[in-house]
């Protein structure tokens, strides 16, 4: 089971009305080295090589918002990565980053250490699989 990390600007630009959770566009990126609390948008990482079934800038992924008793839950769809001619990796990190926003450009907000390096093969995939029964976070 991975691990799941908030960055630490993220709640400030929660605040800042940097995330639009409705319209914005989310995406997983995989690095294999360790992100740090204190990063702050994707420029700050070392992403992974582009190439054999990994696009530069990871892939998107579809979120759903659901209230409950006043809490807000933030749930994101699965991510697959697929190799095809070659490997992906190794990467032991998949980060999630806001996609959309230019100011900051591609804030950062939270990432999921597997606790080792992991490479695909070709035709091997990899599923970032974040939690749906508590999602990504909540608000209350």
């Amino acid at each position: 089971m991975a691990t799941y990390n908030k960055f630490n600007l993220f709640t400030r630009d929660l605040i800042q009305k940097k995330h639009d959770f409705a319209n914005d566009t989310f995406k997983v990126l995989l690095t294999n080295t360790a992100p740090v609390a204190t990063n702050a948008v994707k420029a700050d990482l070392t992403e992974i090589s582009a190439g054999n079934g990994y696009t530069a800038g990871g892939t998107a992924t579809s979120l759903t918002l659901s209230n409950a008793s006043g809490v807000e839950k933030v749930v994101a769809a699965n991510v697959t990565f697929t190799a095809s001619g070659g490997t992906i990796g190794p990467f032991r990190y998949a980060v999630w980053y806001n996609d959309t926003q230019t100011s900051p450009a591609d804030p950062l907000i939270g990432w999921a250490d597997y606790g080792s390096s992991i490479t695909l093969n070709s035709t091997e995939t990899f599923t970032w699989t974040p939690d749906a029964t508590n999602g990504l976070f909540t608000l209350t």
